[in-house]
């Protein structure tokens, strides 16, 4: 039904910058919004932010508000991630998500629908 890809993971240096994409497919008018998730070694999935298919509505988790900036581009189907500032504690394996909810809950992996494979991050220091 959707389909989502998730790439730009890679090493990058304390205080460095890297872009994460997410490539779309298949019914994706039926989504009400993607997210990205990161779940590190020894870790449980969390959430990190959501957009709506809108894109009028977006929540950053605490620990990256300020530094991560997530968007969207319709045309081509993608949401990317935007991290600045990054830190060795946002190492991860970085996932997106797509969900067909009405908007509540959307900060919860319960909320999606389809999942990417992931992308790894490393922050070196």
């Amino acid at each position: 039904q959707v389909q989502v890809v998730e790439s730009g993971g890679g090493l990058v240096q304390a205080g460095g910058s890297l872009r994460l994409s997410c490539a779309a497919s298949g019914r994706t008018f039926s989504l009400y919004a993607m997210a990205w998730f990161r779940q590190a070694l020894g870790k449980e999935r969390e959430f990190v932010a959501f957009i709506t298919w809108t894109g009028r509505i977006t929540r950053y988790a605490d620990s990256v508000k300020g530094r991560f900036t997530i968007s969207r581009d319709n045309a081509k189907n993608t949401m990317y991630l935007q991290m600045n500032s990054l830190k060795s504690e946002d190492t991860a394996v970085y996932y997106c998500a797509a969900s067909r909810s009405n908007g509540y809950g959307l900060d919860s992996i319960r909320a999606y629908d389809y999942w990417g494979q992931g992308t790894q991050v490393t922050v070196s220091s």
